[in-house]
């Protein structure tokens, strides 16, 4: 059996989080001691493995304490529906960066940022002595393997709704033809 200090320190979480997953009943102590103090088995230690696991997925409380003893179908529909909530977010992050780019317009902020724009991106693969065929046999790769991936860098680059559907519509043209 374990103490609160013991899992707390475990887990990298403070003694309040884990008596406030008591009074919720997310992680609930199997046991207390001869003076009342709570006592985790190995069993709670897998739950609460579970809950830190869920946590750095970015689910709820409520969403986890609903997931931890459902199946498999159940647990990988959330999960799924948490992955498409990331992504939206993601993108939504992309399109405040480049307006904030867009807003400060200059070079020297897009060098501290970890965004990289389409010209940037052309002119790597330029100097990796890619021409035009090769540019378009990467992009036929890329929709080939993971179109989604492919739409959102395009997205991630500041491309255009209209050029990311032309360049995406002649990769899926080309990899037919080929």
């Amino acid at each position: 059996m374990y103490t609160v200090g013991q899992i707390a320190s475990k887990f990298s979480v403070s003694r309040s989080t884990l008596l406030y997953y008591d009074t919720i009943g997310l992680l609930t102590p199997s046991g207390r001691s001869e003076a009342n103090y709570r006592l985790y088995s190995d069993r709670d230690i897998a739950r609460m493995e579970k809950i830190v696991m869920f946590r750095g997925a970015g689910l709820s409380l409520n969403a986890i304490m609903s997931l931890l003893d459902k199946e498999d179908d159940e647990l990988h529909g959330t999960l799924e529906r948490r992955l498409l909530d990331t992504n939206r977010e993601i993108q939504a992050l992309r399109n405040q960066q480049q307006v904030i780019l867009s807003i400060l317009g200059s070079d020297n902020a897009l060098l501290n940022t970890r965004v990289i724009t389409k010209e940037k991106w052309v002119a790597l693969l330029r100097a990796a002595g890619l021409d035009e065929d090769g540019m378009l046999k990467w992009h036929m790769e890329f929709e080939r393997t993971s179109p989604e991936a492919h739409q959102d860098f395009l997205e991630s680059i500041g491309i255009d709704e209209e050029e990311i559907a032309s360049i995406r519509h002649a990769s899926k043209q080309a990899i037919s033809h080929s």
